[in-house]
């Protein structure tokens, strides 16, 4: 097997290393940084408490799929005092925002067959 291929058995998310945060940072230095810096910046502490920042990048991060975030967001809420009730809470107000955006956007198909089927 080459080293191009990806083994069965392999993960489909490789575990997340300093090695690989390296690696993207010595192949495009400029916007890691600018990332790291902006990073930062939005979860300071500001008019939104640290803790809602960390919820809502919980609830955000279940909303695009993104293990890395789930993992690392929910780590980061619990550091700042986030209790389990209130992460499952944010996840749950992800889950229902997701939902309410196919309900609401049903809109379109409903216009669609209007159109496309008008009533006789």
């Amino acid at each position: 097997m080459s080293s191009e291929t990806i083994a069965d058995d392999e993960p489909m998310y490789p575990k997340a290393t300093p090695a690989m945060s390296e690696r993207r940072s010595k192949l495009a230095p400029g916007p890691a940084q600018a990332f790291r810096a902006f990073s930062q910046a939005v979860f300071a502490e500001g008019a939104i408490p640290t803790k809602t920042k960390q919820l809502i990048a919980v609830a955000v991060a279940h909303v695009t799929q993104c293990p890395y975030c789930i993992r690392g967001h929910t780590r980061a809420a619990l550091r700042q005092g986030a209790t389990g009730e209130e992460i499952m809470e944010a996840i749950w107000v992800a889950a229902e925002m997701r939902a309410g955006g196919s309900y609401a956007h049903s809109a379109l198909a409903l216009d669609t067959i209007a159109h496309e089927r008008p009533a006789v």
